[in-house]
């Protein structure tokens, strides 16, 4: 089943409203760049890929749509947009690899000297729509390079949600586990819930099942015993930001998978498009780490669950250091330790 996660229209940028999922499938649409914003900040998608493709689309409308009689005030609306869809998730590096790539984009076109807003507000809705086709394209080649790590048979733990949902379509992680079913491999999958937004079970779940790809929901807290009793093959998950060592930050919880993995020894695989990477930064440690409302924690479905006056701390990510990965699965191959000098090969591939 193909999942549009997103979709550009002349009227603005429709989404899956993956608050509501799996109860409501529901798509609106977003007719300006600060609802696209909103949007982004407030879930409606996600997904270090999705947000790119979102936030790219972002720029293209506000400038299409800009109030903006000169260049000059169009440069200045355009250094408005991209700060505004770049102040809204800090942590996911394919948001800011997808702004930069559109701001090059509108200064290319801004040099010509035919240029006018017509034109470059062209430039910038296929330069988005490219990123999206791309994302697309990329994810397969990922799946068709991670798929050959998996078994042929076998139960794959994940966790949070990494699938088409996450991406402008197919998926990183589950893009792997799609791939392998394609293959002909015999998959099962375990997600984990995923607290405290249970990414796990509302979307992963959703559309595994929407594939007829066998997937069974487990409790976070459930994943170390599995593992104990020789129920988990591999574990492979997705990716918000990857430091230039291999330190890899992605959903909360992402890290105790990994210590378990390692403990049980099982393969743990972590499934990123090139976008991904982020050279800038040495190690983990430097890693902008997303607090988010306290709410997603004192609330499950609008009912208060923690009692009042009680106060909560809600990192969004956490980082897995490059030692307990055995494996990161890129659109440009598959790196494995030590991850400075293999994933420096692959950049430069």
């Amino acid at each position: 089943m193909v999942i549009k996660t997103i979709e550009w229209t002349g009227e603005g940028v429709r989404m899956i409203d993956q608050r509501k999922l799996p109860t409501v499938e529901e798509y609106p649409l977003f007719k300006t760049y600060p609802e696209i914003a909103d949007a982004i900040r407030t879930m409606v998608v996600r997904g270090a890929p999705a947000i790119g493709v979102a936030a790219a689309m972002g720029v293209a409308l506000g400038v299409r749509d800009s109030k903006a009689t000169n260049i000059t005030q169009l440069q200045e609306e355009c250094k408005r947009i991209t700060d505004t869809l770049a102040s809204t998730r800090p942590t996911a590096v394919n948001l800011f690899w997808a702004l930069d790539r559109m701001k090059r984009a509108f200064s290319e076109e801004v040099e010509k000297p035919s240029a006018t807003k017509l034109t470059i507000a062209e430039r910038l809705i296929d330069e988005a729509l490219a990123i999206q086709i791309e994302d697309i394209a990329s994810n397969k080649r990922m799946g068709q390079f991670g798929q050959e790590l998996l078994p042929n048979s076998g139960t794959i733990l994940t966790h949070c949600n990494a699938g088409a949902l996450a991406t402008a379509g197919y998926g990183t992680a589950l893009g792997v586990i799609r791939a392998g079913v394609e293959n002909g491999k015999q998959l099962r999958v375990l997600a984990d819930e995923t607290r405290p937004f249970l990414q796990g079970a509302r979307l992963t779940a959703w559309e595994l099942a929407k594939d007829d790809i066998d997937v069974r929901v487990i409790s976070d807290n459930m994943a170390g015993s599995l593992m104990r009793s020789g129920l988990i093959d591999a574990v492979i998950v997705g990716a918000d930001r990857i430091a230039a060592n291999g330190d890899v930050a992605n959903k909360i919880g992402t890290y105790s998978v990994a210590v378990l993995a390692r403990q049980h020894d099982i393969p743990f695989y972590v499934a990123a498009p090139f976008s991904t990477l982020d050279f800038a930064i040495p190690d983990g440690s430097h890693i902008p780490i997303e607090q988010r409302d306290p709410s997603e924690v004192t609330h499950i479905a609008g009912i208060r669950v923690v009692p009042d006056g009680v106060s909560v701390f809600n990192p969004a990510f956490d980082v897995t250091p490059h030692e307990f990965v055995t494996a990161i699965i890129t659109d440009k191959g598959v790196a494995q330790a030590p991850y400075g000098k293999s994933l420096a090969r692959l950049k430069e591939s």
